[in-house]
């Protein structure tokens, strides 16, 4: 197992945040002991998240320190917004003959660890201790196979609409629990799936209708 925090961290000894989802606001915050913060950190599943293991991972390198956290979007078909599809998919278990869409996608084995909504609730497939398979072939800063070190969130969503206003407040509040959990995820160490993909150009999410300065709003009034 990777080791996440030491004692020293100001997250053991206090209450943490944690976050429960609800259908107004996404995903608000709520205090829990640090007995059961302790569990987060060995399991790496969020408490308050609808969990929904995708057998698409594997263990993290040993000793890397996860300090990347990435923003996806995902619909499915595209620009329609059928969640079930999107958890059938990330479980290898998608009726690929529902859409032509799909045909390209048969034998396909991806995931992230996080998957937020259009209303708001946050799905988590993976362990943040493993490795998720959503970043592909990339590289950040120099350092290639961006999957080794990152948390992977997947949006529901599209380039061609605007995400919801629950969206926004479930994001910054999972990224504000995440951070706290990963001191080296940091404000420039959050960034798009298009930022890392390659070769460029290969992936746009979470696209044009994303607004970073909207989320970073969020965040600071969270």
């Amino acid at each position: 197992m990777n080791k996440i925090l030491n004692n020293t961290s100001p997250m053991f000894g206090q209450d943490v945040l944690i976050a429960s989802s609800t259908a107004q606001r996404g995903l608000s915050e709520q205090a829990i002991s640090p007995v059961q913060a302790l569990d987060w950190y060995k399991q790496g599943w969020l408490t308050g998240a609808i969990h929904h293991p995708s057998p698409n991972f594997n263990a993290r390198p040993d000793d890397v320190a996860i300090d990347l956290l990435v923003i996806h979007s995902i619909s499915l078909p595209p620009d329609q917004f059928s969640s079930e599809d999107v958890i059938a998919f990330f479980q290898n278990r998608l009726d690929c003959s529902k859409d032509p869409f799909y045909a390209h996608l048969q034998g396909v084995t991806v995931s992230a660890h996080f998957f937020i909504q259009r209303e708001g609730t946050i799905v988590q497939f993976v362990s943040t201790l493993d490795r998720a398979w959503h970043a592909g072939i990339s590289a950040f800063k120099g350092r290639e196979n961006c999957n080794d070190v990152s948390i992977g969130i997947e949006l529901e969503g599209c380039d061609t609409m605007p995400f919801t206003e629950a969206q926004y407040h479930t994001l910054a509040t999972l990224m504000h629990f995440l951070m706290q959990a990963y001191p080296g995820i940091t404000r420039d160490r959050v960034v798009s799936h298009a930022e890392i993909a390659l070769p460029p150009g290969r992936k746009t999410d979470p696209g044009p209708y994303f607004d970073w300065n909207h989320l970073w709003n969020v965040y600071e009034k969270r």
